[in-house]
């Protein structure tokens, strides 16, 4: 069986977990008592992502988001109004990455296109060599993509052309999840299968450090599976990530030695802030780790099997979405409900991503909310 179809059978296996009618089945919405005030700031909707995850991003005073048909929009950050509206003749396959100067996506046949960010016009266009399902990174006068035969691609923002390729063994059976790459000063940081977790030069594209996220362990090659998933997540001096239904780590940025370790069944990447680490697990619960020691803070249970996001922290709340549309806001130190926000009722699958005192999501049916106080 070829490695496209054992990562579908992959990724049918992990839904039909998460929603099949005989298994666990959602918990049901509970009221909140006193909730404060949520508001959607704006909305509007930028195209469906069909069974792919498209993640938006903040740049300044521009929201940046696209859409599977291949519709890339530019949006007033406070407002919602629409600056421009890009249509490229291909399949996305992720989210996008910005910077002040340039919007990069990608396509499933690993096509790598950068769009002017002040009107939208095509820059340069570039391949990689196979699909990307995370949003491209831009920094140190690169942008990098992470395709899903385990490569890191390098390409110059200013032309496009190939600086490095950075390629780690293929393997058989992959989570068909995006698997995103964080760069921060002079070295990017990308999660692969076999829960490995590389720091990579962006002069060179060589291997700065290695560490291992989780062990693959069990009978069976599908239990085997421990692809790191997400984004890496950094703060401070530390970069943490997650091992796909294993462990979630953080490690000490410069040098990779491990800071701390937890067994935790994670289908999704995880998120920092100053004091926590934060995850949604598998069973639908989401957990507040101490960053120092990896310590439970707290646990949230009462979200059980609704298909969670990554969850997000901002300011005193932590924000999550599930498979419903909903977006719930738990207390930072306590876990405890305080608020709820229905959107279009699609899937919501993407990162929130923080904005100006509010924050933003984006669904499966392509619903882009902005929702603050």
């Amino acid at each position: 069986m070829k490695v496209g179809r054992l990562a579908a059978l992959l990724a049918t296996l992990f839904v039909t977990a998460c929603s099949s009618s005989s298994g666990p089945q959602p918990a049901e919405l509970q009221s909140i008592k006193k909730p404060l005030r949520v508001r959607v700031l704006w909305s509007t909707n930028i195209g469906s992502a069909q069974r792919f995850t498209f993640l938006p991003v903040h740049v300044g005073e521009a929201v940046y988001a696209a859409a599977r048909d291949g519709t890339v929009t530019r949006l007033a950050v406070r407002t919602g109004e629409v600056i421009w509206r890009a249509s490229l003749e291909l399949q996305l396959s992720g989210g996008v990455g910005a910077d002040d100067k340039l919007v990069v996506v990608a396509s499933e046949e690993g096509e790598v296109v950068a769009l002017d960010a002040q009107t939208g016009a095509v820059r340069w266009r570039a391949r990689a060599s196979s699909e990307v399902l995370a949003p491209p990174a831009l920094g140190g006068g690169l942008v990098l993509v992470r395709s899903m035969d385990n490569r890191v691609f390098a390409f110059g923002a200013d032309d496009g052309k190939r600086r490095w390729v950075y390629q780690r063994a293929p393997t058989s059976l992959v989570v068909r999840a995006p698997s995103g790459i964080t760069v921060l000063g002079e070295v990017a940081y990308a999660g692969f299968p076999g829960g490995k977790l590389a720091a990579i030069a962006l002069a060179n594209g060589a291997l700065r450090w290695e560490a291992t996220v989780a062990l693959p362990k069990g009978a069976t090659e599908l239990e085997r599976v421990a692809d790191v998933i997400g984004e890496p997540a950094t703060q401070g001096r530390e970069v943490c990530a997650a091992a796909y239904r294993s462990r979630v780590a953080c490690f000490d940025a410069a040098s990779g030695r491990q800071i701390w370790a937890r067994e935790l069944v994670a289908l999704s990447g995880v998120s920092l802030d100053e004091r926590y680490a934060f995850v949604s697990d598998e069973r639908g619960a989401v957990h507040a780790l101490d960053r120092a020691n990896g310590q439970s803070v707290w646990k949230q249970e009462a979200l059980a099997y609704r298909q969670l996001s990554m969850p997000l922290a901002r300011g005193e709340a932590v924000v999550v979405g599930d498979f419903e549309g909903y977006v719930h806001f738990l207390a930072r130190e306590s876990g405890a409900f305080i608020a709820r926000q229905e959107t279009d009722g699609a899937a919501l699958r993407a990162d929130p991503v923080p904005l100006i005192g509010s924050v933003l999501v984006q669904t499966q049916g392509g619903g882009l909310y902005a929702l603050g106080p």
